[in-house]
């Protein structure tokens, strides 16, 4: 089931295009700095393809003076790592080189494929995220568009989001708004 899911937003995702992407990451991009300006260090993802467009809030982020940290691929794991300089990485990502990062970080942003209204998603299938924030205090955020919000089951090792921020707004699924 959740692999039929993946497949048909990836499609959909791709004819998601031109002026209606630009404009729906430009509100993404608002409504994001709009509720979360007020933290200090950020674990995003550096966005490929069909996703949601991270490099502007980076670089907003960056220039705020904000610590900013992104993913980087070990063997069945994701570690968070300074922004800097990057390399290639298993799935053809940007990734940076510099040494993990094990503090605390006030919110991690995840990309998604899919969010139900329970705040589960559903990512690639590899699991990184949910190994990652397993035991992190952190606020979990996902980021994408509005017609990723589905309807489906999720698994017992999935980890739900705080919030799920598209061009429409903001989704609460925690405890906090």
């Amino acid at each position: 089931m959740k692999d039929k899911l993946r497949n048909k937003l990836k499609i959909k995702r791709r004819y998601f295009q031109n002026y209606q992407r630009e404009t729906a990451d430009l509100a993404i991009f608002d409504n994001f700095l709009n509720a979360f300006s007020g933290f200090e260090s950020f674990f995003i993802y550096n966005s490929f393809s069909t996703e949601a467009d991270t490099k502007r809030i980076i670089g907003a982020l960056l220039n705020a003076g904000k610590r900013v940290y992104l993913p980087r691929v070990e063997g069945e794991n994701i570690v968070a790592v300074g922004y800097g300089e990057t390399q290639k990485g298993a799935f053809g990502i940007d990734e940076p080189a510099g040494e993990p990062y094990s503090g605390d970080i006030d919110v991690t942003v995840i990309p998604l494929l899919a969010v139900n209204e329970r705040g589960f998603r559903i990512g690639y299938g590899k699991g990184y995220y949910d190994r990652y924030l397993k035991d992190k205090r952190t606020k979990k955020v996902g980021l994408g568009y509005h017609f990723q919000i589905g309807d489906f089951t999720e698994d017992g090792w999935d980890e739900p989001l705080d919030l799920f921020v598209c061009e429409k707004g903001i989704y609460f699924y925690g405890t906090d708004k």
